[in-house]
Formats: C-alpha cells, sequence, structure tokens
C-alpha cells in the first residue's frame, strides 16, 4: 500500500507499490522505472481543451524531459477507444482509467472549482478556441459533450524515483494547475543531485 495522508492523498516520501500498466497502443510499463524518473500526471477526458493545450506544451519539449532521464506517463479517465482518437499522436505513455481507479489509489478528485475558479479561465479559453478551430477544419475531432468520468477533474503530478519513493508531487487547486516543464525539470535535476538518487543509479 502506499502512505498516505489524511484525506487519501500521497505525501512526498510516500512509496508508490509497483504497477504494470498497458498504454493505449497496448505497451507495457511499470511504475516505478528502474531506470529513470518517472513524471505520473493525471489528466480530466479524451479530448479535454484544457488537458490538450498542456499536452502541447509536453509533447514540444518531450525530447528535453526524456534527455533529463524523465519517463512521461499520463492518465486520463477515458477509454481506450477515445484515447486513440484523440490522444494517439502523443509522444509518451498514456493511459486508459475509465474506472477511475488510478485516481481513487491516488487520491485524485473532482470538484466544481476545477472550472469556476478564474485562473483556470483563461487556459480554457486558449485551448476551446485552439481546438475549435481545428475542430471546424476537420484536423481534429470534437470531445465528448457528456465525457465518462465527467468534466471537472482536478490534476495531479507525481514525481517517482526508481525505489518507487515519491520525490515530488502536486494536487492541482484548479483544472490549469499543475507543473510547467521548467518545474518538472528543476525537480529532476534536484533529485539527481541527492546521494540517494546516485545510489539507486548505480
Amino acid at each position: 500500500m502506499s502512505e498516505r495522508a489524511g484525506e487519501g492523498r500521497i505525501t512526498t516520501g510516500g512509496l508508490i507499490a509497483a504497477h504494470e500498466l498497458v498504454t493505449i497502443t497496448g505497451e507495457r510499463i511499470g511504475i516505478p522505472d528502474a531506470g529513470r524518473l518517472v513524471h505520473l500526471q493525471f489528466r480530466r477526458f479524451a479530448g479535454c481543451p484544457v488537458c490538450n493545450l498542456h499536452m502541447r506544451s509536453i509533447a514540444r519539449r518531450h525530447d528535453e524531459i526524456a534527455a533529463a532521464e524523465i519517463s512521461e506517463i499520463v492518465v486520463f479517465h477515458s477509454t481506450a477507444e477515445d484515447l486513440l482518437v484523440h490522444a494517439a499522436e502523443l509522444p509518451f505513455a498514456v493511459i486508459a482509467d475509465p474506472d477511475k481507479r488510478l485516481y481513487v489509489e491516488f487520491g485524485v478528485e473532482s470538484a466544481p472549482r476545477a472550472l469556476l475558479d478564474p485562473r483556470a479561465w483563461m487556459p480554457l479559453v486558449r485551448g476551446f478556441s485552439h481546438d475549435l478551430w481545428k475542430i471546424i477544419r476537420r484536423r481534429q475531432a470534437a470531445p465528448s459533450l457528456n465525457p465518462e468520468g465527467g468534466s471537472i477533474g482536478l490534476p495531479a503530478d507525481f514525481l517517482i524515483a526508481a525505489d518507487g519513493h515519491v520525490v515530488a508531487c502536486k494536487y492541482g487547486e484548479h483544472g490549469y494547475d499543475q507543473w510547467p516543464v521548467d518545474e518538472l525539470l528543476e525537480l529532476a535535476r534536484t533529485e539527481k543531485s541527492r546521494p540517494r538518487y546516485r545510489e539507486n543509479a548505480r
């Protein structure tokens, strides 16, 4: 079992049980990863405009993330079939969790503030405007109006070391509250400077 805080949330320093996950393309991946840090992030549903905005920022800099020895894994509460329509071209592992089993295990919540918090409004407008133009030009499928698992999920990020310990974690306060790439890379650099990381990497 994972070490948790009072409301079912995982804390920094907690130990994550080993998982074998299957991506939407059928690849099997393990958490933790014996050779790399794992950035495990939880998003919302397939085609979510706010999620798409963030996924584009991750995809643009995926080479930097991989060069920093970070394995990127993103979980959505949609089916693999829906995600293959919306996320098949992403250059990192995408996991379908329509039953929200991983969300429950990692203490990832849903709340109206995901969209009602004013800090989420501008990213929502940006993401919707970008996706709407692509949908009109038939370069992208429209998301479901009634997505599986709802539309008020909150994001969460976990950086997991090779020994299964949580190096850092963040539970988002609104729908666009997550680590930007620069912060992720800095967290990885900090972890790699610690003696524990060098011992685990041997």
